[in-house]
């Protein structure tokens, strides 16, 4: 059995959690929320017109029987959710006009049904950019108490079932200060361990390692190691290290030899977002790997994101990765 799979698995749970789908026009979702159904991985809603839902699903070539289908604009919760955002946004310079306008968006619909408790899991992005899925969770869920920074983290399965790496961050910050990136850490290791069962051993990336190379880019790995190693003495982390003294176990005990991390990391913190982005990218056309989120950390309530260029298959396994959260 795949890590996949074995998520998939422990992820079934009767249906106790409930997932949102707000982007039902697309025959992915469709295709996902049948499957994610007949699993038992969790109970499905799917948003949109119900004649463009009806339509994709015919593309998909599914039934939706089993499956929650409804328009936002029908809902009898709809003029409360706009009462709602307009409570939140007013210091914006929201009017109730846009608010109303924002609420027909099924994604901010979502975002809204997890804030009321009306559901577990939010997962959009198949048709709508990373900036829009953030901003509704932003907006509306908001971060979880204590967080300072929002981030993602990549889960990387390999084509041969070695065991799977979490790549962070990969979607939400362009270039993290010192104390954004340790925090990065720390929630990315928390990740890791709720979805895996396994002891994280973190990374902090680096174009040197353990002073291989004197710069300001460097200079900030460094403290953010020093910051998490402060807050968070029990977290086997290590920083900088190049990839390969992270992951190459040959490389890392000559790099690194005193290293509990060093060629035994499973969480890799990269430094900035051009080398997060870039770095999973390449593993996964290159060597492989399917990448399965970004999972997105440090909001209230878990609203994940899509690649648009996404399969069925993918949304399913975010599906079953997020239930394994809400369960922990």
């Amino acid at each position: 059995m795949t890590p996949l799979e074995k998520i998939r698995e422990r992820a079934v749970n009767d249906t106790n959690v409930h997932v949102v789908l707000p982007e039902g026009k697309d025959a992915r979702i469709c295709k996902a929320a049948a499957e994610i159904t007949e699993q038992k991985i969790a109970r499905v809603t799917v948003l949109g017109k119900e004649e463009e839902i009806l339509k994709a699903a015919s593309e998909a070539g599914v039934f939706l029987d089993d499956v929650d289908v409804f328009d936002p604009m029908h809902d009898p919760d709809f003029e409360n959710y706009v009462s709602d955002y307009y409570e939140l946004r007013i210091k914006k310079g929201m009017t109730m006009d846009r608010a109303r306008e924002i609420m027909g968006d099924p994604t901010f619909f979502s975002a809204m049904m997890l804030r009321k408790d009306r559901a577990d899991i939010c997962i959009s992005g198949a048709l709508n950019p990373t900036a829009h899925v953030l901003r509704a969770g932003l907006q509306i869920v908001r971060t979880a108490p204590g967080t300072s920074v929002m981030s993602s983290d990549m889960l990387m399965f390999s084509p041969d079932d070695r065991p799977p790496l979490s790549f962070a961050d990969c979607a939400v910050n362009p270039d993290p200060n010192a104390g954004q990136l340790a925090e990065i850490a720390y929630t990315t290791a928390q990740t890791h361990r709720s979805i895996f069962n396994e002891e994280p051993h973190v990374a902090l990336l680096s174009f040197s390692t353990m002073g291989s190379a004197c710069h300001k880019l460097v200079d900030k790995v460094r403290e953010a190691y020093a910051i998490a190693k402060k807050a968070h003495p029990e977290l086997l982390i290590e920083g900088e290290l190049q990839a390969d003294a992270a992951i190459v176990e040959q490389v890392g005990r000559k790099k690194a030899p005193d290293s509990k991390v060093a060629g035994k990391a499973n969480v890799l913190i990269f430094p900035d977002l051009n080398a997060g982005n870039i770095g999973y990218k390449l593993v996964q056309r290159f060597a492989g790997y399917q990448a399965v989120g970004p999972i997105l950390q440090g909001l209230s309530k878990p609203i994940h994101d899509l690649s648009r260029g996404c399969s069925a298959e993918d949304i399913v396994n975010l599906t079953a990765v997020a239930a394994l959260q809400v369960q922990k």
